[in-house]
């Protein structure tokens, strides 16, 4: 059971990953503009993290992410033995890792998917923002189980 966990994570880790970069590649190659109204597809060249801030730091947000992979990698024996936070912290290390390869190859993240009223992220910030709105969720709902 455990192994195939091991398995399970990991490929969902790689799956993210290569999604991620294969999106990211499409809209750099091709930079569509196309536009629902309130929702448009466009190449943003994102030097900092989330919401704009730390602009021009892709550098240090670079370690910063590498850093974070690593912790969750050598956190990985304490997740629980269970699909569901094994699966939100696959996709927490692939939206990581998936951001993290921008900045270290680019020196920026593409950000496309872009809400006139949210701004513009990718499929790594998606999988991020799922992870961590599950993890809270499952440790909250399991935090007197223990």
């Amino acid at each position: 059971m455990v192994k195939k966990l091991v398995y399970f994570f990991l490929s969902v880790s790689v799956v993210v990953i290569l999604f991620d970069q294969l999106t990211k590649y499409l809209i750099l190659t091709f930079q569509p503009q196309w536009s629902l109204g309130f929702f448009s597809l466009h190449l943003v060249k994102n030097t900092g993290a989330g919401f704009g801030i730390l602009q021009n730091q892709s550098f240090i947000l670079g370690i910063v992410s590498f850093i974070a992979a690593l912790g969750l990698l050598y956190y990985y024996p304490k997740i629980p033995v269970q699909k569901g936070p094994q699966f939100f912290s696959a996709l927490l290390l692939g939206g990581i890792v998936g951001n993290m390869l921008d900045r270290i190859f680019r020196s920026y993240v593409i950000d496309f998917l872009d809400f006139s009223f949210w701004p513009a992220f990718n499929i790594a910030d998606s999988c991020i923002t799922i992870a961590v709105i599950g993890l809270v969720f499952y440790y909250w709902k399991n935090e007197n189980k223990e």
